[in-house]
């Protein structure tokens, strides 16, 4: 007799089988007990029948508190009626662990009630759908840039100074001296790109924004490739190639958690549709007022303007080359406008807005040096940076996508809060 997982049950037919599992609920009529049961692959069902296991057995099967964790022993047989299709004959079950008073009962709960016990939550049927969905696409993270010959680079957390001048940093002591913990990794990424061609991170980063949204954490995850001699028409391709992989990799490896969560599919499937659409800002800007928004030239748009833009087109869309005076020191200064800079940001339907922001970054040292002094920045935070620029500059792109912000998008949830394992937010620093 063979101990496998629940999600193996298909390969297991009318096979007697041994399982690990935890009991997330149960119910019992006369002579029959039906037990939900998960071992961390998945939810499905064990039948306890009283005339096989026997009068005692079958009492201690109905008395089984929720979490309980138990190794149950019985046949596997096909079950039409539920979700997953598959179900145990329950022969014979050894208690493992008790479980008494589990504080996350099948009833209503508070959101606060629940992030406070984010650490028993996460065994719930959603946010379990949740994580498998995560770490699907992060997996697909890496497939999608390892089959196009990038090179994973790990840019540091703890950094000398603060980036673009911001003051939205973490602060910490460094052996006396002052550090910041990173909320980008993209100019070390430029140097990984300068090394090896195209590279991606990956990883935590952090942000000091005392803001209470819904779109917001102060810990996430982001990824952020940079390619050597990619101009802004060749990004914005892999950018879109990468949005459908990750999309279509969701469909095709978590259906059962699509159900689970109930994001309609069909939905979905547009998004794997290419090409996206373009628009430019400027065409963006006389699009919203013509559609009654209060929007004037030179603005950086809030949720209202980038969920009407994505709606609009129903479809991912990238609103293109913004104004110079509100985007980043480093990018391309637009070939015919002063005024406008070669980025561009990917805006999400159904109300999620900016889940891609990227640009071709400038390779001319005296460009970078006049934009670092306009903006107010002190040079000597940036020799290293400048370095890349007086050796060797070539032209190259970049991006960044926040896992949260997608994963939100692709879920359909209304916080990115469930997005994450732990979210840290401005007032949740616990469990």
């Amino acid at each position: 007799m063979e101990t496998i997982n629940i999600i193996h049950s298909p390969k297991y037919v009318n096979q007697k089988v041994r399982i690990g599992v935890w009991v997330s609920n149960k119910r019992s009529s006369g002579k029959i007990a039906f037990l939900e049961l998960r071992d961390g692959t998945a939810f499905f069902q064990g039948v306890v029948l009283k005339n096989d296991i026997g009068e005692e057995k079958f009492k201690e099967a109905t008395e089984l508190r929720q979490e309980t964790s138990l190794y149950v022993t019985g046949e596997i047989h096909e079950d039409s009626r539920s979700k997953f299709g598959y179900e145990i004959q329950i022969e014979d079950f050894e208690v493992v662990g008790e479980s008494n008073d589990y504080p996350i009962t099948p009833k209503e709960h508070g959101i606060d009630f629940l992030l406070d016990h984010r650490h028993l939550w996460l065994r719930s049927s959603k946010p379990n759908a949740l994580m498998k969905i995560r770490s699907e696409v992060i997996h697909a993270c890496y497939d999608f840039f390892y089959s196009r010959e990038f090179t994973k680079f790990d840019a540091p957390i703890l950094t000398g100074s603060a980036p673009e001048g911001t003051t939205e940093l973490f602060e910490t002591d460094y052996f006396g001296q002052n550090a910041y913990l990173s909320q980008t990794g993209q100019l070390y990424g430029e140097a990984g790109a300068m090394a090896l061609g195209k590279i991606f991170t990956f990883g935590p980063t952090f942000r000091a924004e005392k803001s209470k949204t819904r779109r917001h954490l102060t810990e996430f995850w982001q990824i952020e490739p940079e390619m050597a001699w990619y101009h802004q028409d060749e990004s914005l391709e892999l950018q879109e190639q990468f949005v459908a992989y990750l999309v279509q990799s969701v469909i095709d490896n978590c259906p059962q958690e699509l159900e689970v969560i109930g994001r309609d599919v069909d939905t979905l499937k547009k998004y794997t549709q290419l090409p996206y659409p373009r628009i430019s800002y400027d065409d963006a800007i006389s699009l919203l007022q013509d559609n009654g928004f209060d929007v004037k030239w030179g603005i950086d748009f809030g949720s209202p303007e980038e969920t009407f833009l994505a709606n609009h087109f129903d479809k991912p869309v990238f609103v293109m080359n913004y104004p110079k005076d509100i985007k980043a020191f480093y990018m391309q200064p637009h070939p015919t406008r002063d005024d406008l800079v070669i980025c561009a940001d990917l805006l999400a339907p159904e109300g999620y807005g900016e889940i891609i922001g990227g640009s071709e970054r400038s390779a001319d040292y005296d460009y970078i040096v006049g934009r670092l002094k306009e903006t107010g920045q002190d040079l000597s935070n940036y020799t290293w940076y400048l370095d890349l620029l007086k050796y060797g500059p070539v032209p190259h792109s970049g991006f960044g996508m926040g896992l949260e912000r997608f994963l939100t998008w692709i879920t359909h949830e209304d916080h990115l809060r469930e997005n994450i394992p732990f979210p840290r937010m401005l007032h949740r620093l616990e469990p």
